[in-house]
């Protein structure tokens, strides 16, 4: 009876101190069976999918217009792939389709599984970042993921499908849009992010242990690009539905 409350049904805001991405490229045919009907991959090449593994570190996430001080800091995580979406409007959105979340806290994991549809897990991730180094690690998720900032030239991971950062970059999430599919009623849940001063930035990986992407057994993956972005305030505007016209 309540199911319309997990369709976002208000804006949310927050701010992200830190956020992590790391996105590995995938012959496009290992990640078609992830997808809905409604979505197609968004592809490098024709040759190449996305998977993108998010770590944020949070402040003050809330529905949108409350106070600071009624927020909550979390450390979350998503796992999700690069996708577009033909509107029965017309438009071609890129965005990304969400096919785990973790968190830090019980609270979100509740919260967000009777307002969403990420399928959020509560697991011991830790979130530390000191001057020049960022480690984020989870034994429960078998994750374990360490980078350096620095000003040198960095270079893209070994066998990464792109030619230069200017390239990688545009698979760098998050994606304006993510996307949920309703299959009994054909309808896609649309959710726009809003940021402000999104500049990612390189960073040189030095670990990157992922166990859920392990879990996938994706043939062929290889870690195509890394990036870090801070101090960037964040809103999520509340979820709008569309009726899919199959092309």
């Amino acid at each position: 009876m309540l199911s319309f409350l997990k369709d976002h049904p208000f804006a949310v805001e927050s701010y992200f101190d830190t956020s992590l991405v790391l996105t590995y490229a995938v012959p496009k045919e290992e990640l078609l069976k992830f997808i809905p009907e409604c979505l197609s991959l968004d592809t490098f090449k024709d040759t190449w999918g996305f998977i993108a593994v998010a770590m944020v570190k949070t402040r003050y996430l809330r529905p949108k217009g409350f106070p600071e001080f009624l927020g909550n800091d979390f450390v979350l995580t998503g796992y999700r792939i690069f996708v577009q979406y033909h509107t029965s409007y017309g438009k071609r959105l890129r965005g990304l389709y969400i096919i785990r979340s973790e968190t830090d806290k019980a609270r979100m994991a509740f919260l967000g599984n009777l307002f969403t549809h990420y399928n959020y897990q509560r697991t011991d991730i830790k979130f530390t970042r000191t001057a020049r180094q960022i480690e984020v690690v989870s034994t429960e998720s078998k994750l374990s993921v360490r980078v350096e900032e620095t000003d040198d030239e960095i270079a893209l991971p070994l066998n990464s499908p792109f030619n230069d950062w200017k390239e990688a970059r545009r698979f760098a999430g998050p994606l304006p849009f993510t996307f949920t599919y309703d299959s009994d009623k054909q309808e896609v849940l649309i959710i726009e992010g809003v940021r402000e001063d999104w500049t990612p930035k390189p960073v040189q990986v030095v670990e990157s242990k992922v166990g859920f992407v392990d879990s996938l057994q994706l043939n062929g993956a290889v870690l195509a690009n890394a990036f870090v972005i801070s101090n960037i305030p964040y809103y999520w505007k509340k979820g709008r539905r569309d009726r899919w016209k199959q092309q």
